[in-house]
């Protein structure tokens, strides 16, 4: 389900890619990698895992006694709750099972869970746990700072490409090995998405990298 969400996921972030250059300086927190043949900067904008409290919680109550969260059981069945450092969202929901989102790099992410998970405590659901926490999905973004010819690229590897210029301006590219989608414009941008964990990200990227080169449009 991830992967069907890249598009919407892409659009948002192609705006975030990094706009070139190999500086590696961001925000505190943020994991970057600097692509050794290239000097291609990937930024890691996205990371969701899963918490599992093993209770079951009382949505009203947590969002009563907290500050920074929304409850609309007509709308959405989980408490929003917000905290600033890091700065991630969690969807917490009646089951125990909580998503967290918004972290800019692994240990931000996991660091946020275990807080989610005291403040969960603190309101009362004494034996909430906060041991199970499982990374879901890591996205990236970098700008490759060359134009690609998309419908070239998507002729030869059509096994692995999606492009439907009508629906969506990006190329969407379903790797297999590993399982990465690779969402690829026109521009140079690329958004990574799908990967677990962050190394299979940085493989991703090496694996496609020599096809953009390839499919680089010639200089006007």
């Amino acid at each position: 389900a991830m992967a069907d969400a890249a598009p919407a996921a892409g659009a948002a972030l192609v705006a975030a890619a990094t706009s070139g250059g190999a500086s590696a300086a961001t925000p505190s927190g943020q994991t970057t990698h600097v692509h050794d043949s290239s000097g291609v900067v990937l930024l890691t904008q996205n990371v969701v895992a899963t918490m599992n409290c093993a209770v079951k919680l009382d949505l009203m109550h947590i969002n009563s006694q907290t500050r920074n969260s929304e409850y609309n059981p007509q709308r959405f069945s989980a408490v929003v709750l917000r905290i600033r450092q890091p700065k991630t969202t969690a969807l917490i929901f009646a089951s125990g099972k909580v998503v967290i989102t918004g972290a800019k790099s692994v240990q931000d992410c996991r660091l946020a869970a275990r807080k989610f998970g005291a403040i969960i405590r603190k309101v009362g659901a004494k034996d909430a746990k906060t041991d199970d926490i499982r990374v879901q999905n890591i996205v990236c973004s970098c700008d490759c700072r060359f134009p690609i010819r998309l419908e070239a690229l998507a002729l030869a590897h059509g096994k692995f490409s999606s492009f439907e210029p009508e629906l969506f301006p990006g190329l969407i590219y379903r790797m297999v090995n590993p399982k990465i989608v690779l969402l690829i414009f026109v521009s140079g941008k690329v958004v990574i998405t799908g990967a677990k964990h962050q190394e299979d990200s940085y493989e991703a990227f090496n694996k496609i990298y020599p096809v953009l080169l390839e499919f680089k449009k010639p200089d006007a």
